[in-house]
């Protein structure tokens, strides 16, 4: 007996077998007619469902009626909380600033964290929450999350608390990183900001995720390794220094300037390392036969309006593993719709419609560590699936500007339904 089977999917699409590299990636696993059994929120089982009908009876049984079945989508880098908007610099974007002129000029980052600093919990929460929502009718089940709007102790921990405290809201999983070191604040030199990250902040965060962390891993550490951020040497001052303390460890790489991110990223065995967009093509070959997972963020140079985006077919050349995400945040790629990022990623980085699909699933979930429990629909991982409108998995990609997301299961749980679903 199991407590939920959803049947007569078009196509379902596993991911099975762990995160693809290189020329790999885009294997499906994908089961025509297929089904899912699922019990106590975990995958039973996949199949057809001819076959799983057999086998299997069930307390409630979900029509997928001819429409594709896919794992729930893995955003793998997010600065969901934060308070305010930035408008006003879009515009002057649009007009000809660039993103580093607004950023020395006391904009970009240094705007929200003016905002966000001195914002309550209370406040941090109700902002957060409609976006948190959006992500998931858009099929996004897990995501991470990253502080980096406080710039100073207090209002950091404030935003890991939000972040906890979202999480445990559900249905979506947020999976924290602390990010600190995000820009320096105003009335900072960088290597006395970066003295402060790690003599006091690192430290200090330790006993209270102990305190906080209701049980969980210690959260990843990043750092905005840029021209006027972190420069390389601060940047692995930072890193190293987290990875002393057991810290697992995220990097913004590249994004704006070759600073050789990337390659720090793999020395210091770096779960991810995001963005990628001025990557030499010698880093690139090293990242790529390394662990340390590219995370390409279409969405942010597409935000930005600049026609540079990470080098997917490089990375996927030299047998890197590839994923993607959102970046979603207040300056440069307000987008919770891990959707219309295939439908980038296909356009700008040459990606089928199954690469982007298996970027987007397995292979961001190996980006922030939990490949073991999501991103693909095998026996034993949590049971989080969405059902498409469509009865091909490569509408996914073709299609944009809509949501193709009809129906949400997290854990065995429908929490995104349409009325016409058809429970038994």
């Amino acid at each position: 007996m199991v407590d939920l089977l959803v049947h007569s999917a078009s196509q379902l699409l596993t991911c099975s077998g762990g995160p693809q590299r290189g020329p790999a990636l885009g294997t499906l696993g994908l089961i025509e007619h297929g089904a899912v059994a699922i019990r106590a929120g975990l995958i039973v089982a996949t199949g057809s469902t001819e076959e799983l009908r057999r086998s299997y009876s069930a307390s409630r049984e979900l029509s997928a009626a001819g429409r594709v079945v896919l794992p729930g989508f893995v955003d793998p880098h997010t600065h969901l909380v934060w308070a305010g908007d930035r408008a006003a610099e879009f515009e002057q974007r649009v007009q000809g600033a660039s993103y580093l002129e607004i950023l020395e000029a006391g904009g970009g980052i240094l705007s929200t964290v003016r905002r966000t600093r001195f914002a309550s919990l209370e406040t941090l929460l109700a902002e957060s929450r409609p976006r948190l929502r959006k992500m998931l009718e858009h099929g996004t089940t897990t995501a991470e999350a990253k502080t980096g709007y406080g710039l100073e102790l207090e209002a950091e921990l404030r935003l890991l608390h939000a972040i906890l405290a979202l999480g445990s809201e559900g249905p979506v999983d947020l999976v924290p990183t602390f990010l600190a070191a995000h820009a320096v604040p105003e009335g900072w030199q960088p290597a006395e900001y970066v003295a402060l990250i790690c003599d006091l902040m690192l430290p200090a965060l330790v006993p209270w995720w102990a305190r906080n962390g209701q049980g969980r891993p210690l959260p990843f550490v990043d750092v905005f390794c840029e021209v006027g951020a972190f420069d390389l040497e601060l940047s692995r001052r930072v890193l190293e220094c987290a990875r002393s303390l057991g810290f697992p460890l995220k990097i913004h790489a590249d994004e704006f300037n070759p600073l050789g991110a990337a390659s720090l990223a793999v020395e210091l065995g770096a779960t991810s390392a995001d963005h990628l967009l001025q990557t030499p093509a010698s880093d690139l070959k090293r990242l790529a036969g390394s662990d340390t997972v590219a995370v390409a963020l279409p969405a942010t140079p597409f935000g930005l309006a600049v026609p540079t985006y990470a080098p997917a077919q490089a990375i996927l050349q030299h047998g890197g593993i590839l994923a993607l995400g959102t970046d979603l945040n207040p300056g440069t790629a307000w987008c919770e719709n891990m959707q219309f990022v295939i439908s980038l990623a296909c356009r700008t980085m040459g990606l089928s419609p199954a690469q982007a699909i298996a970027a987007a699933t397995i292979n961001s979930a190996a980006a922030i560590g939990r490949d073991e429990r999501v991103g693909s629909l095998e026996p034993g991982k949590e049971a989080d699936l969405l059902l498409l409108s469509v009865s091909d998995y490569r509408q996914l990609g073709y299609r944009f500007g809509t949501n193709l997301v009809s129906t949400v299961i997290k854990k065995g749980r429908i929490v995104v339904a349409e009325k016409t679903d058809g429970l038994d």
